[in-house]
């Protein structure tokens, strides 16, 4: 399965606030085997979120959007998702019935509150007002990070894919200076090498088989120097 991420917001764009959702989310994803193939941020912005969602929902199995949810001026994603799929925006009788058992009655409630797409699959948010929808592959959560991770989990099981199991071998030599050994644990076992310089060189190895994935480190380790 892959999966492209979009986060929505004019505050991430500007770096007031860090994107931690997107890094979440990416983990989460790789852990249940899922391929993540893009991460994208767009502003609020009607037309730029329906335009990415349609792009990437024609080429990735799932979308999944985080931010913009709500009836506030600038709360704009469920409108950006109803435009790139051609629906209406219609009041959710679900999602209301939800907010009246966690305690809000209509009366309370923002109008546009519970809007959604029409035929939109409601997710309810158990730390949060907002809900959250399904439709057409396009999935729609929260950007409060609680709100998000809480909504994730109650749907998480609708993503999977084949695991892949990583281990990490650190290196006191320049990057340049271990390009045989990459070139020679490459070819020697099936496992992709990704190299990430710093004060040390890290380099991952990653594997669809655990146990060739730790074989190819021990035997890597012993071919590099070890930091003191």
């Amino acid at each position: 399965m892959n999966v492209a991420v979009v986060t929505v917001g004019d505050e991430l764009l500007a770096g007031r606030t860090t994107n931690t959702n997107a890094t979440w989310l990416c983990e989460r994803l790789t852990e249940r085997g899922v391929s993540v193939e893009r991460v994208t941020t767009v502003p609020d912005r009607i037309a730029d979120i329906a335009r990415v969602i349609n792009e990437y929902r024609a080429e990735y199995d799932a979308v999944i959007v985080t931010g913009g949810l709500g009836p506030t001026h600038d709360d704009v994603t469920v409108e950006g998702v109803a435009a790139a799929l051609g629906r209406s925006l219609e009041e959710h009788d679900g999602a209301l019935a939800w907010l009246e058992e966690d305690g809000y009655s209509r009366a309370d409630l923002t109008e546009g509150t519970a809007d959604l797409p029409r035929g939109a699959r409601a997710l309810h948010n158990r730390n949060g007002v907002a809900p959250g929808a399904v439709l057409e592959g396009v999935y729609v959560l929260p950007g409060v990070p609680s709100e998000m991770r809480a909504m994730f989990e109650s749907i998480a099981t609708e993503f999977s894919g084949t695991r892949t199991y990583r281990e990490e071998v650190v290196a006191a030599e320049p990057e340049s200076a271990l390009l045989d050994r990459i070139a020679a644990v490459r070819e020697r076992f099936d496992v992709v090498v990704g190299s990430y310089p710093g004060e040390s060189v890290r380099l991952s190895l990653q594997s669809t088989d655990e146990a060739t994935v730790a074989e190819a480190a021990a035997w890597l380790r012993e071919r590099v120097e070890q930091p003191e």
